[in-house]
């Protein structure tokens, strides 16, 4: 039967998606009775309806939407109830996933060379004459050697201008694999699920974790994604100016899904974002932004797509509006 949740108790992800959007309108501010007791008559129509309810429930609190220190317990015991649509990536966190990653860059502070925070740019000279330019939320370590210049990307984005020197090969490692270039300049950056390398100049060659059974030749103006298992995908033609506007203080979005937009955003400012429900995540963003104004970004999406966003503290829903 479609949409019959499976033995193992997995809420249906389209009542998934309802029950998120009836807590994004009960959270609002605005619900009345009426709002509260439709919702009970919902979640009480089956019990697929009430198992989608408690799971959007946990994942509600378990974002930490509900700040209280004193419901830590409740809500890591919530987390850990979480079902597909947070285990896969499919739903509503995601994009707060992402958020845990961006912060998460601090963690390398003890041990990274080089760390930029939410909103921070920043470059690098390195020891042989090269750059790094480093995005928000990028953690770097550097350890040159006299046969190869070794960096390690640790979390984040950074493009990088390589000064020949055919004698010690620069080689970035990040997000299980690795590139290779003598004298060139590339963008490599980490996303969720997947690292993207972009050529801006020359080429590179790009291995996954497989490294020399499974390289793929990239050269300017084309790009290689691979997963953290170092899958590689073939080289995509690309616009690289384009796909690393950031260097300019630039965002520039052509049809890119709303989930790709919000893990861009969650780069240049503070909180988590909530996408409520995975067909938001689809929806379609195309402009150019300027990436050190993020909330004109969100206000930009709420008046060009069918989305809404209701801002608590630390964390921003965007849904689809009512129930």
């Amino acid at each position: 039967m479609k949409n019959d949740p499976d033995q193992q108790g997995v809420p249906d992800v389209a009542l998934s998606d309802e029950a998120i959007d009836w807590l994004v309108a009960l959270n609002s501010g605005r619900a009345t009775d009426q709002d509260r007791a439709s919702f009970a008559e919902w979640r009480a129509r089956s019990a697929a309806h009430e198992l989608a309810a408690q799971e959007a429930e946990a994942v509600w609190h378990g974002v930490g939407i509900a700040g209280d220190r004193a419901r830590t317990s409740e809500r890591k015991a919530s987390r850990a109830k979480l079902t597909r649509r947070a285990v896969l990536g499919g739903g509503v966190l995601v994009a707060g996933g992402w958020a845990l990653g961006q912060s998460g860059a601090l963690s390398f502070r003890g041990f990274a060379d080089h760390v930029t925070g939410t909103g921070e740019r920043r470059s690098v000279m390195l020891p042989d004459g090269s750059s790094v330019l480093l995005n928000a939320g990028t953690a770097l370590s550097v350890n040159f050697g006299e046969r190869e210049r070794a960096l390690r990307l640790f979390a984040g984005e950074a493009t990088f201008n390589v000064r020949p020197d055919p004698s010690r090969p620069f080689i970035v490692q990040a997000g299980g694999g690795r590139t290779r270039a003598v004298g060139t300049a590339f963008n490599i950056d980490i996303r969720p699920g997947e690292t993207v390398v972009t050529v801006l100049e020359g080429v590179v060659e790009v291995a996954g974790a497989a490294f020399a059974t499974d390289a793929v030749v990239v050269r300017a103006d084309q790009r290689v994604r691979y997963a953290a298992s170092g899958r590689l995908s073939g080289p995509q033609a690309v616009d690289a100016d384009i796909e690393t506007a950031w260097r300019r203080g630039k965002l520039i979005f052509n049809r890119r899904p709303l989930g790709e937009v919000v893990a861009e955003i969650e780069r240049y400012r503070s909180g988590t974002i909530i996408i409520a429900g995975s067909r938001l995540r689809a929806l379609e963003v195309t402009g150019v932004f300027d990436l050190d104004d993020p909330e004109a970004i969100l206000r930009t999406i709420e008046e060009t797509l069918p989305v809404r966003a209701l801002r608590l503290p630390l964390v921003t829903v965007l849904h689809g509006g009512g129930v």
